[in-house]
């Protein structure tokens, strides 16, 4: 081995050394951030206030103030919810009571209705949720309390006729007969298009300690899909549907939510001691009698209602105006160990609002409330719901940027899957793509932080279709890396391609076309091609309803000195190939050894391309795409190579480090 070859393997090795190092403390999860992606700086590096000494903060004034309701409607409002509920003393259970009226929005008349029951989703470890997440989500694992359940108590007619003998569990999607999140009702009367049927029901819902999004910790409440929840029935053009019917799927494993606009009005009772944060806005002052205190709101043109309670909020709110935004108030619940944090989660909530309103379309809602679950409740943080979102949990007291960038991603979700409302079932990356393509936007814009795209690109060990049930996918992690992560690749691509001032017409034409009204790929397809005035067709196929990415490889270089006349020269043949889907020029970067360079751009459209040139000098290097213009190519260790080795060593070397690196990413479940 000579000294040449040693060093090249020592720096190769190194450069593998590195990567795993560097998976070791997180890059390789960066984006399980509740798939934020934040390379966070030091703690010390962050400008705020020590943490108080003392353990609870002095609560501030509670938010009481009725606010009125908008008289103009913004959405079909299908639905329509009265509830009451209660949280029992012992902290684990709710007592439920509501009116549900479901307005036929179709054409045909009507005969049945399905409820989504998703507390049913923790109750056995048969459950369609459990069995595919093997008891977890993201880094939240199930605990020996994490069971829960949804029992229907009644269910009647405003006559007061019993229902429950017709309703019947239902499991379309794996016909796993121990899951329960999803019912069918047949009713006594069939509903006619423009109709409307309402129906009284009682639940007792008990709730698990923290896992996936909802529970209990401590005293400590995160009520998420707590309640008895009707499906979307989708009319035909929704979501190119060509006959309208039901849109029903159980509660998986990776999936999220899809339900349809309307009004809630909800009563919550809770002990005395706690402050409760919800959907919507308050229209009574709080009552507080015999040890209980009860909380009125109302919410219109949301899609679901959630709510948390906790003894040991530190509240603190603000008013807010901006282009696209009238006045919202910000309200936060911190938890105690985060109050000296509140001006940091105050801006954040803030950036998001004004640049998302000012790119996208205005916020209609009057209120905004940003909930900080406190240490030990992660699985509630990190998550939205209409007007309310969660932050990471208070783990620590001097977080880095992830508290910054969670909140501005949750409030991303108010535009993607608040208002435009796609279907997290079937095409979760309308809303996780999205959302995570907009936070990185206000993060450059509000704190000057740029995504890391070379190394997110690098993730892409197991691309696949961004268009399919979230189910689909192999597990979370592969959910996770296309849904967030290559979702929002593919949309950097797509600006790349058509410049920023066409691709913010694009978005903002597509939230304005579409807000309100439950779009799918199709729909976001031809916006593109309205406003850029191009088929994109081709790029849609590969980069979105298949599973490629753009790699490009040198695959070889040979160099042979020539004898011409007046002097010695040198043929240097390059063989570049085409490993993916393509995605437009690809610029290819030529380096001989007296420093002198030269550029070629291949289109890219044949599966490789030979390249042979005469020069003085011979060559020294080639490398593809130098500056990263190709954010779909993931593999970027094949994009550059040496060309004194000879032809089958340097060949050799190239696939055998490729392999082991693939294989090192492998070994950490990337």
């Amino acid at each position: 081995m000579t000294p040449r070859y040693f060093k090249r393997i020592l720096f190769g090795s190194l450069a593998v050394v590195f990567l795993v190092i560097s998976m070791r403390y997180g890059f390789g999860e960066a984006w399980l951030s509740q798939y934020t992606y934040a390379l966070a700086p030091a703690a010390d590096v962050m400008q705020t206030s020590p943490v108080p000494n003392s353990a609870k903060p002095q609560v501030v004034q509670q938010p009481d103030t009725a606010m009125p309701p908008k008289p103009q409607p913004l959405s079909k409002r299908v639905v329509e919810y009265h509830i009451n509920v209660s949280l029992r003393d012992d902290g684990q259970h709710l007592d439920g009571s509501q009116d549900v009226t479901w307005t036929n929005p179709g054409k045909k008349t009507v005969s049945e209705l399905y409820f989504h029951l998703y507390p049913n989703a923790f109750q056995s470890p048969k459950t369609t949720f459990m069995t595919e997440s093997h008891g977890m989500l993201r880094k939240d694992k199930a605990t020996p309390n994490s069971r829960s359940h949804i029992k229907l108590l009644t269910l009647e007619t405003l006559e007061g006729e019993s229902l429950l003998p017709r309703l019947q569990y239902t499991q379309p999607d794996d016909g796993n007969s121990s899951d329960y999140t999803l019912a069918r009702l047949r009713l006594p009367e069939p509903v006619p298009p423009g109709k409307s049927v309402t129906l009284r029901m009682s639940y007792e819902v008990k709730l698990p300690e923290i896992f996936a999004r909802m529970g209990y910790s401590g005293d400590f409440i995160m009520a998420g899909q707590w309640f008895p929840k009707l499906a979307v029935y989708e009319t035909q053009g929704t979501r190119g549907r060509t006959s309208e019917g039901w849109n029903v799927h159980q509660y998986h494993g990776n999936s999220e939510f899809y339900s349809d606009f309307g009004i809630y009005s909800v009563r919550i009772q809770v002990p005395e001691t706690y402050t409760v944060a919800a959907t919507g806005f308050q229209t009574k002052s709080i009552v507080q009698q015999d040890g209980k205190k009860l909380f009125q709101f109302y919410a219109e043109d949301v899609h679901d209602f959630a709510w948390a309670a906790s003894p040991n909020f530190v509240y603190e709110e603000a008013a807010f105006s901006d282009k696209g935004i009238p006045g919202v108030r910000i309200k936060l619940y911190l938890d105690p160990s985060h109050a000296e944090l509140k001006d940091r989660y105050m801006h954040a909530a803030k950036s998001a609002l004004a640049n998302y309103s000012r790119w996208y379309g205005s916020y209609p809602y009057n209120t905004l409330s940003v909930v900080v679950p406190p240490k030990g409740a992660a699985g509630a943080g990190g998550m939205e719901y209409p007007t309310l979102i969660t932050a990471f949990a208070a783990e620590v007291g001097n977080p880095g940027y992830e508290l910054e960038r969670t909140v501005v991603h949750e409030i991303g979700h108010q535009f993607w899957y608040g208002m435009v409302a796609s279907n997290e079932f079937e095409e979760a990356w309308l809303d996780e793509g999205f959302t995570s393509y907009a936070e990185d936007k206000v993060m450059e814009a509000a704190y000057g932080i740029q995504p890391n795209l070379r190394l997110e690109a690098s993730y892409m060990t197991h691309p696949a279709p961004l268009r399919q049930p979230s189910w689909a996918y192999n597990n979370h992690l592969h959910y996770a890396e296309n849904v967030y992560m290559r979702a929002k690749l593919v949309l950097v691509d797509i600006e790349n391609k058509v410049g920023s001032k066409q691709m913010n017409r694009i978005m903002r034409t597509y939230f304005q076309k579409y807000k309100f009204k439950h779009p799918s790929t199709a729909d976001f397809q031809r916006v593109v091609e309205q406003v850029t005035k191009a088929d994109w067709t081709e790029y849609f196929n590969q980069f979105v309803y298949s599973n490629r990415m753009a790699d490009f490889s040198v695959d070889a270089i040979d160099v042979k000195s020539v004898d011409r006349e007046g002097g010695q020269l040198y043929e240097s043949t390059v063989l570049i190939r085409k490993n993916g889907g393509t995605t437009g020029p690809i610029p290819i970067l030529f380096k001989f050894t007296d420093g002198t360079t030269m550029t070629k751009e291949w289109a890219g459209d044949e599966s490789h391309i030979q390249y042979t040139e005469v020069t003085a000098a011979p060559l020294e290097w080639v490398s593809i795409d130098p500056d990263h213009t190709n954010v779909l190519d993931n593999k970027l260790i094949n994009n550059f190579m040496m060309a004194e080795l000879p032809s089958e060593t340097r060949t050799r070397w190239n696939v055998g480090v490729s392999k082991f690196i693939q294989g090192v990413l492998g070994a950490f479940g990337w």
